[in-house]
């Protein structure tokens, strides 16, 4: 619906327009910094997204007939993703933009062309499958980083926690941390390892080639029994009987087929690339789980005692508990506030569990 022909508008009309046009200033600034970063369809589409919301900004700006002298701020959401725009990655950007696209104030906005609610609602889904690539991108690592930190944090502050209660002295608190962060970054770190490279060499047994391409033209068989080589591979019956006799005919005209490399099932690409590297993967993962578990150890290397040292460690905790659990929750596009609060909750739970048992055991020691 737009505004009758005959409406002359207000101050607060124009108040109102102008604040859209910050708005949609600030928020083409966004999607031209995410695109000049990326290449390729990526960069296209937040291109367009750019373009799109400069066409916004030059609507409001004919219905105000010039730039007014003074414009109001853009909201802090928009100054913060321009900020972030340019130093972070773009999921984080996205993920935001996507809650912000997905509350258009266009709806009852008399002003707005039907064209600019239509886009409003098309740049939500643009930004939501763009936000949907960045953390299909991003889960395996991140869920590993996550992982790590959080049963560093977790799991040596039950053991300092467990430990102090059990009223030892605080150099023995202290190499209490030390050994179990050292112990739990180790563990992390060798089985990581041993899982990728286990799974490398069982990758590497079962490995495709190209042998019996390669030996087509010298063999006594029929195209149909050459299929069987790449069903076994996983390819379906019409696709391994193109191949077949596309190699078959090469290999009697005497051209060797080793460029088209071993067949991959489900076009799964190179296996190797997917599971990574042992060493990347031992050493992220020991640096990973330091990280977090030097954390509750700092107060008592700082020379802390007592209660004041196991409060200062959980403060410490408790604010990076909470910062990773809001990041999970931006990340995936739920309410960062519930899974920092549920992230502070399971960690404080499993070292509650360990610091009455340490005074359990601080007691019957006395």
């Amino acid at each position: 619906m737009s505004a009758p022909a005959h409406a002359e508008p207000t101050a607060a009309d124009r108040r109102r327009w102008a604040r859209y046009l910050v708005e949609e200033r600030a928020e083409g600034l966004v999607y031209q910094k995410l695109a000049d970063s990326k290449e390729g369809e990526e960069k296209e589409i937040l291109q367009s997204l750019a373009d799109a919301e400069r066409r916004h900004e030059q609507h409001w700006l004919d219905l105000l007939g010039e730039e007014p002298q003074r414009l109001p701020r853009a909201g802090m959401r928009s100054r913060l993703l321009g900020w972030m725009a340019g130093r972070f990655g773009s999921i984080f950007v996205l993920v935001l933009a996507q809650s912000a696209e997905a509350r258009s104030p266009y709806d009852t906005e008399l002003y707005a062309t039907p064209a600019m609610r239509a886009d409003e609602k098309i740049h939500y889904e643009v930004v939501r499958g763009l936000a949907a690539r960045g953390r299909r991108r991003l889960s395996g690592s991140f869920r590993a980083a996550v992982f790590g930190a959080n049963d560093g944090l977790v799991s040596n502050l039950a053991l300092v926690l467990g430990i102090g209660a059990t009223g030892v002295s605080s150099s023995f608190v202290l190499f209490s941390g030390i050994a179990g962060l050292l112990a739990g970054a180790l563990s992390m770190g060798a089985g990581e390892f041993v899982s990728v490279r286990s799974q490398r060499e069982l990758l590497a047994s079962t490995e495709a080639n190209e042998d019996a391409a390669q030996s087509a033209g010298d063999l006594d068989i029929d195209e149909n029994e050459l299929a069987l080589v790449y069903r076994a591979r996983g390819m379906d019956q019409a696709e391994a009987l193109t191949r077949s006799r596309r190699v078959i005919a090469a290999a009697h005209e005497g051209v060797r087929r080793t460029a088209t490399g071993p067949v991959h099932a489900h076009g799964a690409g190179n296996d190797h690339d997917i599971v990574g590297s042992d060493w990347t993967a031992a050493l992220s993962s020991f640096f990973l789980f330091s990280s977090g578990a030097i954390i509750p150890v700092l107060p008592w290397i700082f020379g802390l005692q007592g209660l004041t040292a196991i409060l200062v460690a959980l403060l410490l905790v408790g604010v990076a508990l909470l910062a990773t659990g809001a990041t999970v929750g931006i990340l995936s596009g739920g309410p960062p506030l519930r899974r920092a609060i549920r992230q502070l909750a399971i960690g404080f739970g499993a070292a509650a569990v360990t610091y009455v048992l340490g005074l359990v055991f601080g007691v019957g020691a006395v």
